[in-house]
């Protein structure tokens, strides 16, 4: 069963696509459904004293429903034409009457749901007149009256929930895209923030090494063409998402757990800190989000610790909880400066803190717990179900 519903919904899905790009197509679609409609009281029996079902009033029928084909360019302009073609037919003929307004139903929904207050009111006023007129050319019954009311009011009410439904997809659409422009430019940040740091540290130690000790130049210049390739590898990888393969986005995996150690090899390859990590607790798969997460703020705080600590040594450590995990960085380093504390780092620790709250966990940045260096300590919740694999 849920199979069959996969499938429905995926030839659904396939509808709606075809139908945004080929709307003139489903408007003549539409204006051949109604014309079938349209065609049953000329093809079924009818009682003898009913009027003829002459090819006069089919082809008069048929001018009614022709307009349907431009009613979304022109809506208002429809209607008019709809009102004119059925008067036309109502004054110059005698044939089969219809159990709907089809037509009419339709150019009202149409103009529900596509044109602005203005032609809305137009149309409202027109219906308002023409309606009880032609009422009173066919019937003159106060039941067809309320009838018709009826029915061109629930097309019309169906049209303004399809016009909100749209605004509400348009504005969820933007507001996505602007959650992803938000989350490449806090990668983008990440990475070429972590990139350059490290390779300017290499490039300043650079000229020294060349003069004292040739073979840690090489090995500096190793290091600073090794973290450029990363980061380019790395800016594929994220702007991948940028680019369509027939519609479809190229994501490639985010940098997880896996990645940790080479990152931790590169920091300790370009530049003099002595990079300690360790795991406290079972460690346990996590899902891609989670592991995205930390290995982000990971990257930030050694990249803070590089640019700002002036530190020996640095620690990554990791706690697996019952249902969180505790990300924590710690320096030797000087420490924020007085009046600045949790400041070092500007946009690189508000990003680490969106990345946790995104998460609904938290990030505290300072002092360490021992009054020296400075530290950065993210706290994310991991219930099971967020755990991979479960």
């Amino acid at each position: 069963m849920g199979g069959l519903r996969g499938d429905i919904r995926e030839w659904w899905e396939r509808g709606r696509a075809l139908a945004a790009a080929n709307p003139l197509v489903v408007d003549i679609g539409v204006a051949l459904l109604v014309q079938g409609a349209m065609t049953m009281p000329f093809v079924v029996p009818r009682a003898a004293e009913s009027p003829p079902a002459t090819w006069a009033a089919y082809g008069l029928s048929t001018l009614t429903v022709v307009p349907l084909v431009w009613r979304r360019r022109a809506p208002v302009a429809v209607l008019f034409a709809v009102l004119a073609a059925g008067a036309l037919y109502r004054l110059t003929v005698d044939g089969p009457g219809q159990p709907l307004p089809y037509t009419g139903l339709v150019v009202v929904y149409t103009i529900a749901a596509l044109s602005p207050a203005r032609g809305r009111l137009v149309a409202g006023v027109v219906l308002l007149v023409a309606v009880p007129v032609g009422v009173w050319f066919n019937t003159r019954s106060a039941r067809e009256l309320t009838f018709s009311v009826f029915v061109l009011a629930a097309a019309y009410v169906f049209g303004r929930l399809t016009d909100a439904r749209q605004r509400a997809h348009r504005v969820e659409a933007e507001q996505a895209a602007a959650r992803e422009r938000a989350r490449i430019a806090r990668e983008m940040h990440d990475i070429l923030s972590h990139a350059v740091s490290l390779m300017i540290v290499q490039a300043e130690a650079g000229p020294v090494a060349v003069r004292a000790a040739p073979e840690r130049a090489e090995a500096a210049f190793d290091a600073i063409s090794a973290t450029g390739r990363d980061a380019m590898v790395q800016l594929r990888r994220m702007l991948g998402v940028l680019r369509e393969n027939d519609g479809v986005p190229l994501r490639e995996p985010q940098p997880g757990l896996a990645e940790l150690p080479a990152l931790l090899d590169r920091v300790r390859a370009g530049s003099e800190l002595d990079v300690v990590y360790r795991t406290v607790g079972r460690v346990r798969p996590l899902s891609g989000s989670v592991a995205a997460t930390v290995f982000r703020v990971v990257q930030e705080a050694l990249t803070n610790t590089v640019r700002h600590a002036g530190a020996r040594t640095v620690t990554v450590q990791l706690t697996y909880g019952d249902s969180h995990l505790c990300v924590r960085v710690t320096d030797d380093g000087r420490g924020p400066q007085a009046g600045a504390v949790g400041r070092r780092g500007g946009h690189g620790l508000v990003g680490i803190r969106e990345r946790a709250a995104a998460l609904g966990g938290s990030a505290v940045t300072g002092r360490g717990e021992d009054g020296r260096g400075f530290e950065v300590r993210v706290r994310i919740p991991v219930p099971a179900a967020m755990e991979a694999g479960r």
